[in-house]
């Protein structure tokens, strides 16, 4: 197996190109043509963490958050980051993260919050708009499904908890090709007019040349003809956070001591307590402050996320509870969350990719600490 494979395997959960555009994700350090040792999953690289992969055997770390977040002039061992860097190299390890793309994954970051909350009816709290494209395409009615099928492989025609989903509609075609031309229908120089099924298909942006390489090789003209519109939709699959129902209503006093028992938080800081029952719960991985509005206009009883403010905590205006659990808190699980899904997935490739070590890092690389 290489570390190739290994990346393929985390952007079909986690896609690099739906990571926030100020953010740095991907291979940061190695060459992707290595084969792999070993794979060490961790939410932050350190230098200690580096150790524990040569301790290990593992060539590549798969960490959450980037040991690379700023453009860096010199590497030179003044810093952790350089430090981490430095030691990396010097023992051949590559590290890769994925950070906002698995957070605006909807199995990501937040979908492991709301499973470790037995949260119900769950979905994406701020879905992300403009994600979504539409191509309208037109080919003989006898060979539409043929490419319609091709486009569903291809990742077109999701929507929500659906696939396959299109629009078609008959119509009429005219084209004359010149000298050079090579007409599957007709002939050169003459006006040919045909019953054709224009195809309509909505896919995720970023996926745009693995459906064209599709529309092209499926479809049977010279030259294709086809439109590709962005869309102002919201991806309701795609965003920070999520929302959902615990199974039974809490007291806010039973609600705070079940968030602070489930995520292992030494200390936690919410406003001011209603009398209000706990029923429906807005939850978002790291700093989470920018949805606190959005919590509550989806009327959530309470939101947890973390690295809220001062004034951040008026915000709730009797309205709702915020609960600041910590920012390692609230993404200690994503590690779990890799670890359990890169296990399934080389279960699955073993006999043709052969087996390699996976290892769940053992280190708390929380820098924050409590009295």
């Amino acid at each position: 197996m290489y570390i190739k494979d290994v990346i393929g395997f985390i952007q079909e959960i986690a896609p690099l190109e739906t990571a926030e555009s100020f953010d740095n994700v991907g291979l940061l350090v190695g060459d992707k043509n290595t084969k792999v040792s070993g794979v060490l999953i961790t939410l932050d690289t350190l230098e200690n963490v580096v150790d524990e992969a040569i301790m290990e055997n593992c060539n590549l770390i798969v960490s959450f958050h980037p040991i690379i977040f700023k453009g860096l002039k010199k590497i030179n061992g003044k810093n952790y980051v350089e430090k981490t860097i430095i030691k990396a190299i010097k023992n051949d390890i590559a590290i890769f993260s994925m950070h906002t793309a698995l957070d605006n994954s909807n199995i990501g970051v937040s979908a492991k919050m709301a499973e470790m909350l037995n949260l119900n009816r769950t979905k994406v709290l701020l879905p992300k708009k403009q994600e979504l494209s539409k191509l309208t395409t037109y080919i003989p009615k006898e060979n539409a499904e043929k490419l319609l099928q091709a486009l569903y492989k291809a990742g077109a025609g999701s929507i929500g908890n659906y696939s396959e989903c299109s629009f078609n509609y008959p119509g009429v075609s005219t084209f004359k090709g010149n000298d050079f031309s090579n007409p599957v229908i007709g002939k050169k120089n003459k006006l040919e007019i045909n019953p054709e099924t224009c195809i309509n298909v909505l896919f995720e942006k970023y996926k745009e040349a693995q459906i064209l390489e599709a529309l092209f090789k499926n479809h049977i003209y010279e030259e294709v003809a086809y439109e590709i519109i962005p869309l102002n939709n919201t991806n309701q699959q795609l965003g920070m956070g999520m929302v959902g129902e615990l199974p039974i209503d809490l007291s806010e006093e039973q609600f705070l001591q079940m968030v602070k028992d489930v995520f292992f938080a030494e200390g936690i800081r919410f406003s001011s307590l209603q009398n209000k029952k706990i029923k429906k719960v807005a939850v978002l991985g790291g700093s989470g402050a920018f949805a606190i509005d959005q919590a509550k206009s989806m009327r959530a009883d309470a939101y947890i996320s973390a690295d809220f403010k001062y004034h951040d905590f008026f915000k709730a205006e009797k309205d709702i509870l915020l609960v600041d659990i910590g920012h390692y808190e609230s993404e200690q699980f994503t590690k779990n969350l890799l670890f359990d899904y890169l296990n399934k997935k080389f279960t699955n490739f073993a006999t043709s990719l052969g087996k390699t070590k996976i290892v769940l890092s053992k280190i708390n690389t929380n820098p924050i600490n409590y009295l």
